[in-house]
């Protein structure tokens, strides 16, 4: 196995994949090795959908190697350290990778442990999460069983990838209870870390609305910690000025769990991460603070915008087109303005598609008000996307 690439990226999943094939699709003489050690390739943004019972699981997942840009090497190992310092990556399997440029685009780590009993209940005793393939269709196995008591959902006090995908499967949930006509005898309550429904005003004020008249209760700044499966209870502790340190438990016939997240381990202890363990970039030209060979973007980034898929789509080109003037010796003139898009799906043919940018500032694609429910943007986030998805952003053609 060669030791040296011109061109290391650590992550095959859509942001190292769509960025190595932007690459490769405009010199295919570079030199670039993928570490990724997974062997499938998940399209995540369908598991809400999965989890409402409305797509097939089966079609959101593919070999890894049939994702990897031809021209490419894929090196099925794990990182253990980033050496910066003297350009290299150390592996899991003991082996140093050196590298003359470095993209670092690993995701993000979901940190199930952090809430006591989650892991030993989930998938089962009414406890769901869309955030793990194996769980995401005891989702819907859930919600069909609800037929009264409370359906608790939970956002977490960090950032997650798809900060609207708590809230989404919500929204599914309680149409669907509308739908069977048990919406009276079930309590839908959202427990969240955050302080606010939705971080821009224009979208925030649509989904209050629809929580208004399905008479959802949110309970904000709010902590999960600990799940009791066999007795259907959860256990909040406040984490507010007018909260902090209150402990509550809560009856629930299911409870869909967003975990705690964060960028993974051996970033979070690397000498490339700043203080809240994230890599250190900067906002605009997604290079690094430090070490100007090296770029990161999606979720395991400083960037300080919400953690999806479109905000990489968005991310990958500027970095492709700064890493080119980096290694031509030019400025970096490439800028990223944090655009980032959450299609928030607010029940069964209905979505609202939120876009904005760092300021929290919409900047619609379409030539309509997009803070309105649209069985069009439903169709877009169902069927479009996803074919999108597999056909032009990983293979680096949008």
């Amino acid at each position: 196995m060669s030791t040296h690439h011109q061109i290391i990226v650590i992550g095959g999943g859509n942001a190292g994949i769509s960025v190595a094939a932007q690459l490769l699709n405009k010199n295919k003489s570079l030199d670039i090795a993928i570490v990724e050690p997974s062997d499938n390739h998940y399209y995540q943004p369908a598991w809400s959908l999965v989890g409402a019972g409305i797509f097939n699981k089966a079609k959101t997942v593919r070999n890894e190697s049939s994702v990897i840009p031809e021209g490419a090497k894929w090196i099925k190992d794990a990182v253990c350290t980033f050496l910066p310092e003297i350009n290299k990556v150390k592996l899991g399997s003991g082996n140093q990778l050196h590298y003359d440029y470095l993209i670092v685009a690993p995701g993000i780590q979901l940190n199930w442990g952090e809430v006591k009993g989650l892991k030993e209940n989930l998938g089962k005793n009414g406890v769901c999460s869309n955030y793990d393939f194996r769980y995401a269709d005891y989702t819907w196995e859930c919600i069909q069983k609800t037929k009264s008591g409370r359906a608790i959902f939970t956002n977490p006090h960090t950032p997650v990838k798809c900060g609207g995908a708590p809230q989404k499967i919500m929204y599914l949930a309680t149409d669907y209870f509308a739908k069977q006509g048990i919406a009276d005898k079930i309590q839908a309550e959202m427990w969240t870390g955050g302080t606010r429904v939705f971080g821009v005003p224009k979208y925030e004020e649509v989904l209050k609305k629809i929580i208004e008249k399905r008479k959802i209760k949110f309970s904000f700044f709010q902590k999960l910690v600990e799940i009791d499966g066999e007795n259907k209870k959860a256990k909040f502790i406040g984490i507010g000025t007018a909260n902090e340190g209150v402990e509550t438990w809560v009856d629930f016939e299911m409870i869909h769990v967003t975990p705690p997240q964060s960028a993974p381990d051996f970033v979070k202890t690397s000498p490339i991460a700043n203080g809240a363990g994230w890599v250190d970039v900067d906002k605009y030209t997604l290079q690094h603070i430090k070490y100007p060979n090296i770029f990161s973007l999606g979720d395991a980034s400083s960037l300080p915008t919400s953690r999806t898929g479109a905000a990489v789509r968005k991310q990958a080109p500027v970095l492709v087109k700064n890493l080119f003037s980096l290694m031509q010796g030019k400025p970096l003139e490439a800028k990223y303005d944090g655009y980032t898009s959450c299609p928030v799906v607010t029940g069964y043919g209905k979505l609202v598609l939120a876009e904005f940018d760092y300021n929290n500032q919409p900047t619609e694609t379409f030539p309509f008000n997009q803070a309105k429910e649209r069985w069009s943007m439903f169709m877009l986030k169902r069927y479009i996307l996803p074919w999108l998805y597999w056909n032009r952003i990983l293979p680096g053609k949008m």
